[in-house]
């Protein structure tokens, strides 16, 4: 099975390489560094006596992986960190986020899992530990690190019941690929459960690493300057964030929107998910005839007009920003049968979280959140609506859902500890 995968992967790969050059149209990021996703680098680094190589796909999974990076640093003091992600977005919150650590965090595109292109990887770095983040398995990658004897750790695992069916349906290749993982750190005793019927062998629950996030002081100060320029040209105006948007949600928000009775100065804030939708976005508020401004047209001393109706939240790397400055928060994934986004951001700040029905990728935190008084289901649009009207219209309901939802964040930190403690032995 995995040979036929291989050779479908080569097979592929020019129209995958096509597929990147077009996406470069709307991020150039994806034009860059071809030759790292070929597994093709330049000098060899110097060595290091331990490198530890961390996969983070995208923006969620790099953010999400700064606890566990920072404490992975701090108990090996002599190590370097190669930090691969998929996306240029993922890459540039990478940059972002740990600038701090100067040489002993180094960058790269994850290469394509011919086989081929992952083994000349760990030739290239000789990682000591291979920690993917999530619900990261490529069979080939897999196989590469059990054949250089490289560990394999899936940290901050979930596996919903859909994925699971999914994983299984692909037999053996998957099988194999999960026989040849050391360890799995899994966020739940149910992903643990369904971890453990793909085949892997030794797994442990640690909690989710994104619990532990820390909201860095300069995004908190970005949010205090966009609540002032938000409240600058009238009354302190009452602000709906509507976080992580995905295409179709936008739509419905905006109708039902139109049909709601918020407050009569409240703004929407969007936050789309996906940069290359921002103009499209725009252009979905237009049409309904609302007034919208971008943040991205927003300087120090600027103030959003008093007859903006919604504010388009389109930069990257502030959503920690965009929740300081809201009252309630929309998370978005979770009005179409997409699975949900994290609602873990916006309860560590005290937020009131409303999340659609369809939560699957997210159900236990989800469940939990909900059952703590922090965050409230809503059915469709015209719910979302109607929750967050009667949220902000009453400042005493607002405050007390606002102040469960982090309760509620820090009685779930620690799982980075008890991850770094279940890897610590493989780094002996």
């Amino acid at each position: 099975m995995r040979l036929l995968y291989t050779l479908a992967w080569w097979l592929a790969l020019p129209l995958v390489l096509a597929r990147l050059w077009l996406r470069g149209r709307q991020e150039p990021g994806y034009r860059q560094h071809w030759g790292e996703r070929l597994g093709c680098y330049g000098r060899q680094p110097a060595p290091l006596p331990d490198t530890i190589w961390l996969h983070a796909v995208s923006v969620g999974e790099t953010r999400a992986a700064e606890p566990l990076i920072d404490a992975l640093l701090a108990a090996w003091p002599a190590c370097r960190i190669v930090l691969t992600h998929m996306t240029p977005t993922g890459r540039a919150t990478g940059k972002s986020l740990f600038a701090k650590h100067g040489a002993r965090l180094v960058q790269s595109y994850l290469p394509y899992d011919t086989g081929a292109m992952p083994a000349r990887f760990i030739r290239h770095f000789a990682p000591r530990i291979c920690i993917l983040m999530e619900t990261e398995v490529w069979p080939n990658l897999i196989h590469q690190c059990n054949r250089y004897k490289v560990p394999v750790v899936l940290a901050n695992a979930r596996l919903s019941q859909r994925s699971l069916g999914k994983a299984q349906r692909l037999g053996k290749l998957i099988a194999d690929a999960a026989r040849g993982i050391t360890l799995v750190a899994a966020q739940t005793q149910d992903d643990a459960d369904r971890v453990r019927q793909l085949g892997v062998r030794e797994v442990v629950v640690t909690g989710s690493i994104k619990f532990d996030v820390v909201v860095p002081e300069a995004a908190l100060a970005t949010g205090a300057w966009l609540r002032g320029a938000i409240d600058a040209s009238s009354h302190p105006r009452p602000v709906l964030l509507c976080a992580s948007t995905r295409e179709g949600e936008e739509q419905l928000i905006l109708d039902a929107y139109t049909r709601a009775s918020l407050p009569a100065n409240a703004l929407l804030l969007i936050v789309p998910r996906h940069p290359q939708r921002f103009d499209e976005v725009e252009k979905l508020i237009s049409a309904q005839g609302l007034a919208v401004q971008r943040r991205s047209g927003l300087a120090q001393g600027d103030a959003v007009a008093a007859g903006t109706q919604v504010l388009l939240g389109d930069s990257m790397g502030e959503m920690f920003a965009y929740y300081a400055a809201c009252d309630c928060a929309f998370v978005g994934g979770s009005l179409l049968p997409l699975g949900g986004q994290n609602l873990i951001e916006p309860a560590a700040l005290g937020k009131p979280v409303l999340i659609g029905p369809h939560t699957f990728n997210f159900a236990l935190v989800t469940e939990q959140a909900i059952a703590a008084g922090g965050a409230a289901l809503v059915a469709d649009a015209d719910a979302l609506m109607a929750q967050a009207s009667a949220l902000l219209q009453d400042p005493a309901r607002l405050a007390s859902m606002g102040q469960k939802a982090l309760a509620f964040a820090a009685q779930h930190r620690g799982a980075t500890p008890r991850t770094i403690a279940a890897v610590q032995p493989l780094l002996r």
